[in-house]
């Protein structure tokens, strides 16, 4: 099998043929978000309008809400999502917090064959987005999950910032099967549901670099996927903010080293030169697979 990372190149195709090659299978679009509401209405109802009713490409369009203080959710049922409160998943499923939690919660919601996700606070959201991630895996069975490559204008803030400073400096020490990814922590990607949901998701800031490592490890390098979107524009973090996603992003990586001894603190944390300590989100959701059998 072919060791290393593929990066497609969307050809002539149209949505309109995107929504054949589907052959019957159902897409589901998950957004989890929190807080939200200056964004999200716009985002969901141009998917809406785009991709359910004038090309009916995604079958399923959530709104993960979790836990939002602002009016989120009623402006993104407004917009014609279907907004699922995190706490029903919680009640079924137990109490869990984080991007990672959400992103699993979102799924367990969910019921297509294939799962694309996007984050919230996108504001430059094109429709041949969807079609574009799904298209490596319709045309070739092998691809089990694909993650988005976009242009990130500087003048908006740029991005990537946790990826050059932290994840690729790690992938290329302990993960170099993996460094072929431009955006390996992308918020936009789709998958295979039979292969996500075989998969435990860290439930913090770790989750999309887990979900990297463990599908390359069960169904090899070759079977992740990644093709250009355009330009993506989206809330900029601040350096104080980003150093907890950091240090998440950076333990859930020398976690998974094979020998497990890089990471040896019972309960890790980031400890700020102010004195304070930030417990790092480190736990994980079970593969939801073992919870619906």
């Amino acid at each position: 099998m072919n060791s290393a990372i593929r990066s497609f190149e969307m050809n002539a195709s149209t949505i309109e043929s995107v929504v054949f090659a589907k052959a019957g299978r159902t897409v589901s679009l998950c957004i989890p978000c929190r807080d939200e509401a200056a964004t999200i209405g716009s985002l969901v109802s141009a998917i809406r309008h785009e991709l359910v009713e004038r090309v009916p490409l995604v079958d399923e369009l959530i709104v993960l809400d979790d836990r939002s203080t602002d009016n989120t959710a009623v402006v993104a049922a407004s917009a014609g999502g279907t907004v699922v409160p995190i706490e029903d998943m919680h009640a079924r499923y137990g109490e869990g917090h984080g991007k990672g939690n959400a992103l699993w919660a979102s799924l367990a919601a969910s019921t297509g064959d294939f799962v694309v996700w996007l984050d919230g606070d996108i504001t430059s959201f094109e429709p041949h987005w969807i079609s574009r991630l799904l298209s490596p895996m319709l045309d070739d069975e092998s691809v089990a999950l694909v993650k988005a490559v976009s242009h990130r204008p500087t003048q908006m803030g740029g991005g990537g910032r946790t990826t050059e400073l932290v994840t690729r400096p790690l992938m290329s020490l302990y993960y170099p099967e993996l460094t072929g990814l431009y955006q390996p922590l992308a918020g936009e990607y789709a998958g295979r549901r039979t292969v996500l949901e075989q998969l435990p998701f860290v439930q913090g800031w770790g989750v999309e670099i887990a979900m990297l490592i463990d599908v390359a490890r069960r169904h090899g390098p070759s079977s992740i996927a990644q093709i250009d979107v355009g330009t993506r524009e989206h809330r900029h973090r601040s350096l104080h903010a980003l150093s907890v996603q950091a240090a998440e992003v950076m333990a859930t990586m020398l976690a998974r080293v094979p020998d497990g001894s890089l990471l040896q603190h019972d309960a890790p944390a980031l400890r700020r030169a102010d004195g304070s300590v930030v417990p790092l989100n480190l736990s994980e959701r079970p593969p939801l697979a073992w919870l619906t059998e």
